[in-house]
């Protein structure tokens, strides 16, 4: 399902169904708050970075983590990355193999990253990164990893879209947080902070307890591949945690956008639904194109009709934080 609108509104002008729901974000607060006590925190031989959020959906954590991997082996750091492996019914501890698994065993995600590295399934995280650091891991990128107890993190990383912040700034059901975010930022070491100089300023001035955390900002880039969007008629479509971002980064590569279908994060496209898209791109003369996320979940025999537009984090500051990595607090 689709995050609800008035998840989005700004903070105190999200209308009365927060009001509403209160009771249930104040049961899910509890809940939460019980779970990050549990412990104690097992500490592995490697350091941990956890890359997670304080909001729930998609703020940027995959192409956040794909960034640091690739930055710590250029410095010659292997990092492994260990996930719980959303969507798959692999429990693991199991080592992604892109050319061998599929999304239903081991989830979108960890099979994407996989392409360019080290990255493991786990559900549970510590028995995950044992396996890794036996693997011959030097460090842990815990993917998605900041509301789990189960492992000491030597950094804590959160990650926000800088575009739509916090939301209206209550917990679930109200809000899109998964805890209050006092106690998020003060668990957190640093942010990276994902959107255009615009959104960073925006970011900067709706939330002003930002200015207490060590913060570096980012943006998405496509990736130059060869592939000249410019003027190209498309259908696109995605199912992702913000697909208006995906839509926004494909008009300024420069691509005519004929049409745009948001979908569920992680959704599973059935046949009608991509007989569908297949329809409406021939009608329209127009070519369907979508997220590697998305791509990774088409069947095979439809993903030569789509073109993916792949994106890149460009983090600024890249060597202060791969200081901050190396020597984590």
């Amino acid at each position: 399902m689709q995050a609800p609108r008035f998840w989005l509104h700004p903070r105190n002008k999200s209308g009365v169904l927060p009001i509403i729901l209160a009771p249930l974000a104040a049961i899910w607060r509890i809940l939460g708050q019980r779970r990050l006590t549990k412990g104690p925190r097992q500490k592995i031989p490697v350091p941990v970075i956890c890359v997670g959020n304080i909001n729930i959906g998609g703020t940027g954590k995959t192409p956040t983590t794909l960034a640091l991997q690739s930055l710590l082996s250029e410095n010659g750091i292997d990092a492994h990355v260990v996930s719980r492996g959303y969507g798959g019914s692999e429990t693991g501890p199991l080592q992604v193999n892109e050319r061998l698994h599929n999304v239903a065993l081991v989830g979108d995600e960890p099979l994407l990253m996989a392409a360019f590295g080290p990255v493991w399934v786990a559900k549970d995280r510590a028995a995950g990164a044992k396996a890794a650091v036996k693997a011959g891991a030097q460090m842990i990128l815990l993917d998605d990893g900041f509301q789990n107890p189960s492992l000491h993190h030597d950094l804590s990383i959160v990650v926000v879209d800088a575009e739509i912040g916090f939301g209206n700034g209550n917990i679930i059901p109200a809000g899109p947080l998964r805890e209050p975010l006092k106690s998020g930022l003060e668990r957190a070491n640093l942010i990276i902070s994902i959107g255009d100089q615009t959104a960073q300023a925006k970011l900067g001035q709706n939330w002003p307890e930002l200015a207490l955390t060590k913060r570096f900002t980012a943006r998405l880039k496509p990736l130059t591949t060869g592939m000249d969007w410019q003027g190209l008629r498309v259908i696109a479509f995605a199912g992702i945690g913000r697909p208006a971002k995906f839509f926004n980064t494909l008009k300024k590569a420069g691509a005519e956008i004929i049409s745009a279908h948001a979908f569920a994060d992680h959704s599973v496209y059935s046949t009608a639904i991509l007989q569908r898209l297949s329809n409406e791109a021939s009608k329209k003369a127009a070519q369907l194109v979508t997220t590697e996320k998305d791509a990774i979940r088409l069947p095979q025999d439809f993903r030569p009709k789509v073109l993916a537009l792949p994106v890149r984090l460009d983090i600024e500051n890249a060597e202060e934080l791969l200081a901050l990595i190396k020597k984590p607090t």
